[in-house]
């Protein structure tokens, strides 16, 4: 029984050695607009998924490309024996939260007043290595 459990502690290791992940807080963006872009490249391959928040348009693939090198960064500093081109590293899961409200008031007609919400988001991007999916 206890070497069964080995085995099992030391298959779940090697997961999560194959997957690393990079989060981003507070970001002064609306998670609307931040879940376009990220649709986008949920999925792809980690070369691809860099070429298309390279060349969008949107403010928000700016912030995702950076935050995409630093998940493929932290993936390289746990696996430092294998190269990212063997790997064929993909974004495994990428997911876009609402974060906090900067509520803030705006004059409206007759004394009245709107209220503004700020919003902002939390990015979490998973990359893993893409042999692991095929077996």
């Amino acid at each position: 029984m206890g070497s069964r459990k080995k085995q099992m502690a030391d298959a779940i290791k090697e997961d999560k050695k194959q997957v690393a992940f990079a989060k981003l807080n507070n970001c002064p963006t609306s998670p609307r607009k931040m879940r376009l872009v990220a649709d986008l490249v949920r999925g792809e391959q980690v070369e691809k998924a860099l070429n298309i928040l390279k060349f969008s348009q949107k403010e928000a693939s700016n912030r995702l490309e950076k935050l995409l090198l630093s998940a493929i960064a932290n993936w390289q500093a746990k696996n430092e024996d294998a190269s990212i081109e063997d790997a064929e590293l993909i974004v495994k899961e990428i997911r876009v939260d609402g974060g906090s409200m900067l509520k803030r008031l705006r004059p409206a007609p007759q004394g009245r007043a709107h209220r503004i919400r700020k919003r902002s988001n939390h990015v979490t991007i998973v990359v893993g290595a893409n042999n692991n999916t095929q077996a």
